[in-house]
């Protein structure tokens, strides 16, 4: 989900982002039905949409990681798990 922030389309889960050209705003609409603006909840904060394991990461010693897989190679070999790190943001990957 690309969420809109600062002339951007941003990702929060890989990081990728897409600037907002004027022209591309005459391509999307983006709007919001709020029937009760007391359910809405506005934070500045990242979300955090990714599970979460206990680990060390190598570079600052914190014990908690977001992890993710991916099919990298044919379907008969295993995924590759990717790690990031909540804390600084390192990022490596581990295969089986």
């Amino acid at each position: 989900v690309l969420i809109p922030n600062n002339r951007l389309l941003k990702c929060l889960e890989c990081g990728y982002h897409k600037k907002i050209s004027d022209d591309d705003t005459k391509n999307y609409i983006m709007e919001q039905d709020v029937s009760d603006k007391n359910e809405i909840i506005v934070s500045g904060d990242k979300v955090n949409a990714m599970p979460t394991t206990k680990g060390l990461c190598y570079r600052c010693g914190n014990r908690e990681l977001e992890w993710w897989m991916v099919q990298m190679h044919r379907s008969d070999e295993a995924e590759t798990r990717f790690y990031r790190c909540t804390k600084c943001g390192n990022t490596w990957r581990r295969s089986n």
